[in-house]
């Protein structure tokens, strides 16, 4: 494609240049001739200092800041050359999925995309979700490692799953790559909230600039005329009912004090939940086969994404009766010799390990057992608030080691035991810590391993000195039950 084309299709000034564009990069090793590369300033590298590199490996064009140094390419020069990249490598990787949607907020992003993959999949369109867990479609999942990839990664990945016959996805919107424009260019016709607490104050300054920074999703990412779904019981809900109303977005407002999907009631099952919902006047009840109040919230924050989307409202209620658990998310690792169930759950912030064990409580007779930990590197502050969390919920905590990173983890462990009552036990390795809870579970107690979920390894270190050690916790769980004898 020209670079003249292609400031053309971005609706900007053309290029004084007909030089033949062949691909977009971020990463100065990955440029080739015709690369447009772009230079950003970040927290552990500058990309302005990589520029003479890219120029000399080929590259046409130079996206970075006005007052950067560009000798020997096209210099596209913004105040936010982030989004000056997002605008012009976007009409690059046509086509894209005719429908996308986005969804935002601390807790339930990954497992919404995924239900709302599930939704759109059995209504018989060809749907995929990207996110934490990676792409996934109806046929595979492919590993990115990040919630929100790079601009360039991400807009290849909507590129060829257009190619492979994908027309609907939904994919994660998170502070990080909203605030550093990774999702930007294609059209999305709804985006999502679905709740906001305390995380990733390592990054962002203040709650305050947290919410901003997802806000982003309704003040400038959804398209005009598009839809704004909330999840309207949230304490920051109606802030951002204010957001999407300012943008002229139309609202679908879901749960408790919803007025497009209000949930009358919920009533736990020995599997799942049964819900009753209003929508458009008419009563409906929907066995759901997840557990949790959250995954309740993610269902139908799922299901009003789908109906805003143009998805039929009855047969997405009916699916909503099929839908299967998301890997790591209240995933049910199996059973120890005493019949206790094994449950793990990606619960990394103290209100996400609140509804995990709110999830599991009305399925126990017994005792709780949580096994968790907090990561290095990351917000501090969190660590106490999640000990007093499981302190409150749990009736036995075990604190250990997660992804520690460059820290020690012995500080960390002692930072959310600072926030905890007596009693709780301390197990830094992490495999004896979920072999101790394994084995102390007895006949009508029920065990939560919190905080990797998915994930399939545990970092230690950091910069040159990383490593990430294999760790799966479901699989684990299942050796230290198989070692109990079931």
């Amino acid at each position: 494609m020209k670079l003249s084309a292609l400031t053309s299709a971005a609706g900007l000034p053309a290029a004084e240049s007909d030089a033949n564009v062949t691909g977009f990069a971020i990463d100065s090793r990955k440029v080739a001739p015709g690369t447009v590369f772009g230079a950003f300033r970040g927290s552990k590298a500058n990309g302005e200092d990589f520029i003479a590199a890219a120029v000399k490996a080929g590259a046409v064009a130079i996206v970075a800041h006005p007052e950067a140094k560009v000798e020997g390419a096209i210099h596209f020069a913004d105040e936010e050359p982030r989004r000056l990249f997002a605008q012009l490598a976007a009409p690059f990787f046509a086509p894209v999925p005719e429908t996308l949607v986005a969804v935002t907020g601390t807790n339930g992003k990954t497992s919404t995309v995924e239900l709302t993959r599930q939704l759109w999949r059995m209504a018989g369109e060809r749907a995929a979700s990207i996110g934490t867990l990676g792409v996934t479609t109806g046929d595979e999942t492919v590993s990115t490692g990040l919630t929100t990839p790079d601009i360039a990664t991400f807009l290849a990945n909507l590129s060829g799953l257009a190619r492979e016959g994908v027309t609907h996805v939904a994919y994660e919107a998170s502070s990080h790559g909203l605030s550093q424009f990774r999702i930007e260019g294609p059209r999305v016709v709804a985006g999502a909230f679905t709740n906001l607490s305390r995380d990733h104050l390592d990054y962002h300054a203040t709650m305050e600039d947290y919410f901003a920074a997802k806000m982003r999703l309704f003040d400038e990412v959804v398209a005009p005329g598009g839809t704004a779904v909330v999840w309207a019981d949230d304490v920051w809900s109606d802030k951002a009912i204010e957001h999407a109303k300012a943008r002229g977005l139309a609202l679908f407002a879901v749960g408790e004090k919803g007025d497009a999907i209000r949930l009358v009631n919920r009533t736990p099952t020995s599997l799942g939940q049964t819900l009753e919902i209003e929508y458009a006047g008419k009563i409906r009840k929907i066995d759901l086969p997840l557990i949790g109040a959250y995954q309740a919230a993610n269902s139908l924050v799922a299901a009003g994404l789908v109906i805003a989307s143009g998805g039929d409202a009855d047969a997405t209620f009916d699916a909503m009766k099929r839908l299967v658990t998301v890997r790591g998310r209240i995933e049910r690792a199996g059973l120890n010799a005493k019949g206790a169930p094994i449950y793990v759950d990606y619960a990394h912030t103290p209100d996400a390990l609140e509804a995990a064990i709110a999830a599991l409580r009305p399925h126990v007779t017994g005792r709780l057992i949580a096994v968790f930990g907090a990561g290095g590197d990351r917000d501090q502050g969190k660590r106490p608030q999640m000990g007093k969390v499981a302190s409150a919920g749990a009736d036995l905590a075990i604190v250990t080691d997660d992804n520690p990173r460059g820290e020690d983890p012995a500080t960390i462990r002692a930072m959310i035991l600072a926030g905890m009552e007596p009693g709780a036990q301390e197990v830094g390795d992490r495999r004896e810590a979920i072999g101790l809870a394994v084995a102390e579970a007895g006949a009508g107690d029920v065990v939560l391993i919190a905080g990797k979920g998915h994930e399939q390894g545990q970092i230690i270190g950091s910069g040159d000195s990383v490593r990430v050690l294999p760790f799966d916790d479901v699989t684990v769980a299942r050796e230290m039950a198989g070692s109990l004898g079931r």
